[in-house]
């Protein structure tokens, strides 16, 4: 029998026969390993459940209820137990996939009578005797053919199209007990470990998010280890509701969607003023930081993206059309025109580097059932920016990028982020070694900056790696906005030189990166982590006048005038009524701050500020105030609060 070593996280080893599954190994750990283990993470890279086999010399650590990563498994066993659970109460249903998410966990099932949120109350009751009864999960091995087979009989086909496509010979299966599902897991040792689940909610979703494919029935649910931290979930996941952009969008009248242009924003003026804030602060922090500003256009030649790799790599998302019998394709990247700005002119080293940068709106034909609000649309503006530079400067560039989007993102009260940096994906251009180089110059900076950061595999770009940035919002969720992409295989493409010292032609090194990754999506995020009440700078209207009684109605208008010329964005609400209700109507609409004007305040020439918090400020002069707020709403702070 061939021996393994096992390496312990304190560098002890463990000799075993290979084949030893995990309910062995800690057990040869000791009593406490053995009662608390849940999987084992293997080599820093996957996770495996302890009924799986290890065959190969390996670094091993055990996961417990502690381990971040083991919410994973539990939710990932807690879907199968939803699944059970269906299949016991509700006849015909056929079952898809249930992967866990970042939040929970989901099912997708073919059911024609479709469930109805009382089934999911009978679901979690079913739920909650399998995980009493403590069922274990069991794990085996089976032939592909056999599995096929297995699964015909059972009348899952959707089990066999996923089988059929699997290039394996042999498949695992993971049952609890008399249910069994196809699955790679991993999973607990046994249901019980589920201390506290919820299903949340119903959902349409295509086979394979293919429209032309049939529609299922999606649950969603979540699980976790304690019922403390379901209460905490439960709490955000409310407010996360009230935070809804979508619903916020609406009620302060930002923005609309209509079937006239499917899964397309029209902006309001309001939600307009927030977009045109927003850009006008990126340009001006990347004139700051030496960028060009530049303009491409929407529609460009077919052949441009055939030689760009779009085309082969990307072209299910493109929209095309032919024009004077010529093939043409609207953009869905910025990268291209970019290009061929830099190749209009002949370029030294010593023009290096040159830094474009354009908030350039781009087309993709998304999926009906992906997209999502402002989050996920057809057309957007992705504020992009492309360096062209040489390898001599592409660690100092990248530095400069980086703090760049940090300080971008601070400024709007972003305090905690995640950086990954993600490698080469499956459908890709360039050679390896090209991927390797790029890959070690993207790391090197950020351990020059000593930041922290993880490997995302397969998740780069086809044409280079990058680094995404993910930001943590009030709720603590995290978002992917920007990113930073070396590319050494489009210059190539595209012979992109420049004229070296000794006067020879070089190739030069392109980055991609942007900072809000979308000016919608962005824009949606910081709707959701404001709440809707957008910082002084960036807030539509920044102050509403509001008078007492009628008596005031002119000198609220004059005074609303005065607002107008010295810039401030303001409304005035002159209407005969009660104070109260303009107030409540004033705060409903998130506006910073009102004016509130009576008979004292119109023979003072005064005015007295009430900020959205219900705080009332002292009576001020019209032109004091006015010269404080454009000083405060200046600076660009995030907390409008501490401002005023």
């Amino acid at each position: 029998m061939k021996k393994i070593r096992l390496t312990l996280p304190d560098g002890s080893h463990l000799d075993c026969s290979s084949g030893v599954v995990g309910t062995e190994v800690v057990k040869k750990i000791g009593s406490h390993p053995a009662q608390d283990a849940i999987a084992i993470k293997v080599d820093d890279e996957r996770i495996v459940d302890l009924m799986t086999p290890l065959d190969q010399n390996c670094r091993i650590r055990v996961l417990t209820a502690h381990d971040a990563e083991a919410l994973q498994v539990l939710r990932h066993s807690t879907a199968h137990i939803m699944s059970e659970a269906v299949q016991a109460l509700f006849k015909g249903v056929k079952v898809t996939i249930g992967p866990a998410t970042d939040e929970g966990f989901y099912y997708d099932y073919e059911y024609d009578q479709g469930f109805t949120p009382d089934d999911l109350k009978k679901i979690e009751k079913k739920m909650a005797e399998i995980i009493k009864a403590k069922e274990p999960f069991q794990r085996t091995v089976m032939d592909k053919k056999a599995a096929i087979k297995k699964f015909k009989e059972m009348g899952e086909n959707y089990k066999v199209e996923i089988l059929e496509g699997i290039d394996a010979p042999a498949v695992s299966v993971y049952k609890q007990g008399d249910w069994e599902d196809l699955c790679r897991g991993p999973h607990l040792p046994h249901a019980g470990w589920v201390k506290a689940f919820k299903l949340l909610s119903l959902a349409g979703a295509y086979w394979r998010g293919d429209e032309r494919n049939k529609m299922l029935q999606r649950i969603y649910g979540t699980a976790f280890f304690s019922e403390k931290d379901l209460d905490v979930f439960l709490e955000r996941r409310e407010e996360a509701k009230k935070r809804d952009h979508r619903k916020l969008g609406k009620e302060l009248d930002l923005f609309s969607f209509h079937l006239e242009s499917p899964a397309n924003p029209f902006f309001h003026p309001k939600g307009q003023m927030i977009y045109d804030l927003l850009c006008d602060y990126w340009k001006e922090a990347h004139r700051l930081a030496g960028y060009q500003l530049v303009k491409t256009p929407f529609i460009m030649s077919a052949d441009l993206w055939h030689r760009s790799g779009h085309y082969e790599n990307y072209k299910e998302n493109m929209y095309f059309v032919k024009i004077d019998e010529h093939d043409y394709a609207v953009k869905p990247m910025n990268c291209p025109g970019h290009i061929l700005i830099f190749q209009s002119k002949k370029i030294s080293y010593r023009d290096l580097p040159v830094r474009l940068a354009e908030i350039g709106q781009v087309h993709r034909h998304e999926m009906k059932g992906v997209t999502h609000g402002l989050m996920r649309t057809r057309t957007f503006s992705i504020d992009d920016a492309h360096i062209f530079c040489t390898e001599d400067q592409i660690e100092s560039e990248i530095v400069s990028v980086v703090d760049l989007i940090l300080k971008m993102y601070r400024n709007f009260g972003f305090k905690a982020f995640k950086i990954e940096v993600s490698t080469r994906p499956q459908k890709s251009i360039g050679s390896d070694a090209v991927w390797e180089k790029a890959v070690f110059s993207l790391e090197n900076a950020l351990k020059k900056l000593n930041l922290e950061y993880a490997i995302s595999p397969g998740a780069g770009a086809f044409y280079g790696p990058k680094i995404d940035f993910h930001i943590q919002d009030v709720l603590g969720r995290l978002w992917q906005c920007g990113t930073i992409q070396l590319d050494f295989s489009m210059p190539e493409r595209f012979q992109l030189s420049y004229t070296a010292s000794d006067g020879s032609a070089r190739q030069a090194v392109m980055i991609h990166r942007a900072v809000f990754g979308s000016v919608e999506r962005f824009m949606g995020i910081l709707i959701e982590h404001y709440g809707g009440l957008f910082p002084l700078w960036l807030a539509p209207t920044q102050a509403i006048v509001l008078n007492v009684t009628d008596r005031q109605k002119a000198y609220a208008h004059s005074v609303y005038q005065q607002l107008i010329e010295n810039g401030i964005r303001a409304e005035v609400d002159a209407r005969n009524e009660k104070l109260g209700l303009k107030i409540r109507q004033a705060q409903l609409q998130k506006i910073p701050c009102m004016l509130v004007i009576g008979d004292r305040e119109m023979s003072s020439k005064t005015v007295t500020p009430r900020l959205h918090t219900g705080k009332n400020l002292e009576t001020v002069a019209t032109d004091v105030w006015i010269r404080m707020f454009k000083q405060n709403s200046a600076d660009r702070g995030w907390d409008y609060s501490k401002t005023i």
